[in-house]
């Protein structure tokens, strides 16, 4: 996946919400996922689409 795919733009990271939660989300650009700390859930982006869908997050443990 080349730079561009990975990066999710700032614009979009201000609109998107958790879909559990409704709080903030941040981007984790290690494992290019977005994180909602409150839900404990990373949220994956799949060729640069982020998967806003509960049931495909993985859970935060810690």
């Amino acid at each position: 996946m080349d730079d561009r795919m990975s990066n999710v733009d700032p614009k979009l990271l201000e609109l998107l919400v958790c879909p559990l939660t409704k709080g903030r989300l941040s981007y984790d650009r290690t494992h290019n996922e977005l994180i909602s700390e409150s839900a404990r859930l990373a949220y994956p982006i799949r060729d640069g689409v982020p998967i806003m869908l509960i049931s495909e997050a993985r859970k935060i443990e810690e």
